[in-house]
């Protein structure tokens, strides 16, 4: 799809403060990678220049770094530059309230206040209300939608993020965003990335869960936050149809995996084929043909790594497994580098609590412990604590990085003792 262009108008403008505001928010996870780093060393400089490129609309996405990730599941990950996630954050802090008011209650994913714990009891309080506090018969009904990031429609989604902006967003920079909302669903990260790792890290990896084997037009790279929030947005007109045409009152999705609940069987059966003819007409989606799952409630349900059974909630077996799984893997990259460096330390205790972060909310001290004492190389606690109540770890002691946007960043911090505040840089850009 191309982008009408209407030079004579007047596309507006993003304030100064809107970008720094975005890259603060974007800095808060992200100040260990080298990109980051790098930005960080001149970030006054750096801002200025995007904010003057976003302006003049000589904006273009820069160079991703793509990798392949084992954990969850298998996947393939593309990692924007730095900047370019200032501008995603840019998009997302002027739109996401909007998205919000349109957003049902029961989609679960990256929503402030929602998320994994939120859905799973939202599914259990679904069991409980239909079953009459498990006095009579319901039945659930899961599906997922088969490679979703891989298959979502460019084309339909930049059309409907256009009528929504044009709709809801009133502010003066309207026409901008809604360039800068096409440059980054159109720019194709498989173009122009670097490969982290190796092309045999992809061995294994389905081609229709790769941007490197998808059509034109299709899919949205995993790891960005406008994928993320975006993905939502498209799939709105799905919860729509389902809760509101299809007049379902039970009914929760994170991501593209999506719970139904209901008193009668035979309904659900019939919803089947209208859900997979909308999503196929209005959203080019398909449903996994294997994936369906219908059961009576008391046979329970798999749903965000939890099973959902009647009055108890507890981790699937799977997540014990990949738990162990990463555990091991630890093992042997501290077997192989006994002298890890301060990112790959910080990355180790990342990813185990991700994990002790989700186990926390069931009765797992007993599975977390055994894990942790037992499983676990020793030899890490030379640079992780754990905490008593195995709840998580943290990092003991950090050795240097020999890396030059390091030692440059440290080095400008020591010269002005601290940055200079957005206001006062915005004041002196200006004139102020």
């Amino acid at each position: 799809m191309q982008m009408e262009l209407f030079d004579s108008l007047d596309y507006g403008s993003v304030e100064l403060e809107e970008v720094f505001r975005a890259y603060y928010d974007c800095r808060k996870n992200k100040r260990r990678t080298i990109n980051a780093l790098a930005f960080e060393a001149d970030f006054e400089d750096n801002l200025i220049e995007l904010w003057k490129d976003i302006n003049s609309r000589k904006y273009t996405p820069g160079k991703s770094i793509a990798f392949i990730v084992t954990e969850p599941v298998k996947r393939e990950v593309f990692a924007a530059d730095f900047r370019d996630r200032i501008v995603h954050h840019l998009i997302i802090n002027k739109l996401n309230h909007l998205f919000e008011a349109q957003f049902i209650n029961d989609s679960y994913s990256c929503r402030e206040g929602k998320g994994t714990q939120f859905g799973i009891q939202r599914v259990s309080e679904f069991i409980r209300e239909c079953s009459t506090d498990y006095s009579k018969d319901c039945y659930i009904l899961k599906m997922d939608i088969q490679s979703f990031f891989m298959s979502i429609d460019k084309n339909i989604l930049f059309k409907r993020l256009r009528e929504f902006v044009l709709d809801q967003y009133h502010e003066q920079d309207q026409l901008l965003i809604i360039e800068l909302i096409y440059k980054v669903i159109f720019n194709n990260p498989e173009d122009n990335c670097l490969i982290k790792g190796k092309k045999s890290d992809w061995k294994g990896l389905p081609k229709s869960k790769s941007l490197f084997f998808v059509p034109q037009d299709k899919g949205l790279p995993i790891g960005n936050l406008t994928s993320q929030i975006f993905a939502n947005f498209y799939l709105n007109f799905f919860d729509k149809f389902v809760t509101e045409t299809c007049n379902v009152k039970y009914y929760g999705r994170y991501v593209d995996d999506f719970v139904i609940v209901h008193q009668d069987k035979g309904f659900l059966i019939s919803l089947i084929p209208k859900l997979r003819e909308f999503i196929k007409a209005e959203l080019n989606l398909t449903l996994h043909p294997k994936k369906i799952y219908l059961q009576h409630y008391s046979k329970g349900v798999k749903f965000i790594g939890a099973v959902v059974k009647p009055n108890r909630e507890y981790i699937g077996n799977r997540t014990k497994g990949k738990l162990y799984a990463k555990l091991t893997q630890l093992n042997k990259e501290l077997e192989k580098n006994p002298n890890p460096s301060p990112d790959s330390i910080a990355q180790a205790v990342a990813s185990i609590n991700s994990y002790l972060g989700f186990m926390i909310h069931y009765k797992t001290f007993k599975i977390r412990k055994r894990m942790l004492e037992n499983v676990l190389d020793k030899k890490w606690l030379k640079y992780l604590k754990i905490d008593e109540n195995m709840k998580k770890v943290e990092i003991k002691k950090f050795y240097k990085l020999n890396n030059k946007a390091i030692v440059k960043l440290k080095n400008k911090k020591k010269r002005r003792k601290k940055f200079m505040k957005p206001n006062k840089l915005i004041d002196s850009v200006m004139g102020g």
